[in-house]
């Protein structure tokens, strides 16, 4: 499975997602930004590529269906309501990523 992770920036919860879940169980993990400045911006390429798109927050999963309606037609998104006061690879993180994605993986 296709797991693509997106927060704003892509320097911290998404980027620690994309580490932890990168062959978790065959899974091929990605992530990215949405918004301009972000370390990898988000693509319809990349939303493509994803059977599941986890955003970490509300206004992550706007942003992408605003810009990409087209391409999410019959893509599964989750929010996981993560807020953004967590550091790269933060153990409190990785606990709420590990116990949030996988029940939907």
């Amino acid at each position: 499975m296709k797991l693509l992770f997106l927060c704003s920036q892509n320097k911290r919860r998404s980027l620690t997602a994309e580490k932890i879940f990168d062959g978790f169980e065959g899974h091929e993990a990605r992530s990215a930004g949405t918004e301009s400045n972000a370390r990898v911006k988000v693509t319809s390429g990349s939303i493509g590529w994803a059977d599941i798109i986890f955003c970490m927050e509300k206004k992550h999963l706007r942003r992408i269906h605003d810009k990409f309606p087209d391409v999410l037609r019959n893509k599964k998104t989750v929010c996981l309501f993560i807020p953004d006061e967590f550091d790269f690879m933060d153990r409190e993180l990785i606990e709420i990523l590990q116990s949030y994605v996988r029940e939907h993986i």
